[in-house]
């Protein structure tokens, strides 16, 4: 899934690095009439496999896809929170069983 950034007064380059911060992987990417240059980019590449193996449905999409909008709008104020609630996901839902 591509998501266009700008909107947030950001970059794809520093929403990747927000975004791994919290433990959420990302790719910057450019979108439609992109004006940023290759390396910086207006949006992020969403993948789904990793989601998927760990058998995420609606909800825990539904929830990633808050996290990401608290990293976007307020980083500092919520990315502790984002990281901790992130991590327990990933613990409900391991790879390995």
């Amino acid at each position: 899934m591509l998501v266009d950034v700008r909107n947030f007064h950001i970059t794809g380059k520093e929403f990747e690095r927000r975004l791994d911060e919290v433990q959420i992987t990302v790719n910057k990417n450019s979108v439609p009439n992109d004006t940023e240059k290759p390396f910086v980019t207006s949006g992020i590449r969403v993948g789904t496999p990793s989601a998927t193996s760990r058998g995420f449905k609606e909800p825990e999409m539904a929830k990633i896809a808050r996290w990401m909008g608290e990293a976007a709008r307020d980083f500092d104020g919520s990315a502790a929170q984002v990281k901790a609630e992130v991590n327990a996901l990933c613990e409900a839902f391991p790879i390995y069983q």
